[in-house]
């Protein structure tokens, strides 16, 4: 692992938030984002510049996604790349590409986001913007890692943190190590996992990043809780990360975190009072149609309600049922999900979907993905220019212009 963040990135910014709106906090509240986005959008428009109409959209785009107003979010990216494209600014496409694509992923569509967020990185070395395409290429291993497909986006992962510690960004720094901490976490390296998250928390608490910091205390909680069955400093650690969340109005975030909840209290036995959260969790998910977390929510109300006298015939229909679901989602570690509650609650092996043999389960990105994964160079980030917008000739993305992009 390489050195830590560079110390002259005191504090995280938010480069989503541009032109008139460039001054907003990380840690702005997303409603005011919101109103001031849609504030400037307005008068961008009438005053015809396309490129700060963009910048305003595109600031009114995750607002709406991070507040889970997924409908409005699709809207307002989609609405900041036509303003782009007409602009004829590529570092503004490709920011709102970057948009779409982590809104696609937040809804489970991940050809969708591999797709858009391929353009976006594309876009982004076209116009010379390094932070566009870098946080491109971060969202085509997040999708990955959300996948689980762990070997094709661990050392995307690792480059991508070299970069950002180099670059002295404090924030995808964060990213990264939360990203690169879950894969341990999840494949059972656990001392290796806190290590990182622990790092994750002290370069967004010393850089001011509330957002990050409270996804890095949810990881450390999680560790806790699974490794040493400390329960009350999890649930600790999980209420201050929720403060956060509702400071900001991190909707997704605090969705998350009562999941997290549940998991810590179901690991000690407590199930009464994980059902309350889990149910929780999936009401916050599906409000929001966010199809992996609620998918994820029901599988521990599903082991909830076997821990507390449910028919052993319906929770095997339930969880072959959610496991048909996780794999139709995308998720290609759904099975050892679902067959390891399962094997935990006594009911493996859960029968095969009909016309399918064990193991013939989809274990691969989809071709878009594992292509765009392929592409993916972190290397160009070092001859960028960090600060360079210029606008190019928007031809290139000319052939992106169907459905998604109406």
């Amino acid at each position: 692992m390489t050195g830590r963040v560079s110390e002259r990135s005191v504090r995280a910014s938010a480069p989503e938030y541009q032109g008139a709106l460039g001054s907003l906090s990380v840690n702005a509240s997303l409603p005011d984002v919101l109103e001031e986005g849609m504030r400037g959008a307005r008068e961008a428009e009438l005053s015809g510049d396309l490129h700060e109409a963009a910048r305003c959209r595109l600031a009114v785009a995750e607002a709406c996604r991070r507040l889970g107003r997924t409908g409005e979010a699709d809207r307002a990216w989609k609405a900041s790349y036509r303003a782009a494209r007409a602009a004829g600014h590529e570092g503004a496409m490709a920011w709102a590409l970057w948009s779409g694509g982590t809104l696609a992923r937040q809804r489970g569509a991940f050809r969708l986001a591999y797709r858009l967020l391929h353009l976006a990185a594309e876009a982004g070395e076209r116009g010379g913007d390094v932070v566009a395409r870098g946080y491109s290429l971060a969202g085509l291993a997040e999708t990955g890692r959300i996948q689980g497909d762990y070997a094709s986006v661990a050392r995307l992962h690792e480059q991508l943190l070299t970069e950002a510690r180099r670059r002295g960004e404090a924030r995808h720094t964060v990213w990264a190590l939360e990203g690169i901490a879950q894969m341990y976490r999840n494949t059972g390296r656990f001392d290796e996992a806190l290590a990182l998250f622990e790092e994750a928390a002290e370069t967004a608490e010393r850089a001011e990043d509330r957002r990050g910091w409270a996804w890095a205390l949810r990881g450390i909680a999680d560790v806790l809780s699974a490794r040493d069955g400390d329960v009350e400093r999890a649930l600790t650690l999980l209420s201050r990360a929720e403060e956060a969340c509702r400071e900001i109005r991190l909707r997704s975030a605090l969705a998350y975190n009562h999941k997290m909840r549940g998991n810590v209290l179901y690991r000690a036995g407590r199930y009464g009072q994980a059902r309350e959260l889990y149910a929780q969790a999936l009401d916050e998910f599906r409000g929001m149609d966010e199809p992996r977390g609620t998918a994820l929510s029901r599988l521990g109300l599903v082991k909830t309600e076997a821990r507390l006298g449910a028919a052993a015939a319906r929770t095997a229909a339930e969880l072959t049922a959610l496991r048909t679901d996780l794999e139709r989602i995308g998720l290609l570690h759904a099975r050892d999900l679902v067959d390891g509650a399962a094997a935990e609650l006594g009911l493996d092996p859960l029968p095969e979907p009909t016309g399918s043999e064990p193991g013939t389960e989809r274990r691969t990105l989809p071709d878009t993905g594992a292509e765009a994964l392929r592409a993916a160079d972190p290397e160009a980030l070092r001859s960028a220019d960090p600060e360079g917008l210029r606008a190019v000739d928007p031809e290139g993305l000319r052939s992106a212009d169907r459905e998604e992009l109406r």
